[in-house]
């Protein structure tokens, strides 16, 4: 059975390419759950995330990069919506984050 940390780690793969910054640190995964599985079915999964504007340049590629990780785990189906309520603000970036781009 997939994970909440095997899925979030596959995230944290996913960088941004503009901040060098990964997406599961830049606070744009807001939710990550794992469904019952169903006998004779793939492990269904969902992640709701955003980006920091609804106007992000990379959005598209940084989805593209997203389904491929999350593709390398086996048996799984995992749906991502891209969702921009609430808004992203910068009080939702990680420690590690704020550290790398100068705001702590």
């Amino acid at each position: 059975m997939v994970s909440k940390e095997e899925i979030l780690g596959k995230l944290s793969q996913v960088m941004d390419p503009e901040l060098g910054i990964n997406i599961v640190d830049l606070g744009l995964v807001y939710e990550v759950g794992i469904k019952k599985k169903e006998k004779g079915r793939n492990q269904q999964a969902y992640v709701r995330m955003t980006f920091t504007t609804p106007a992000c340049p990379m959005m598209n590629e940084m989805i593209s990069q997203m389904k491929q990780k999350l593709d390398e785990i086996p048996g799984t189906d995992i749906e991502v919506s891209i969702v921009f309520d609430p808004p992203w603000t910068p009080e939702r970036l990680s420690q590690k984050a704020k550290i790398k781009l100068g705001i702590i």
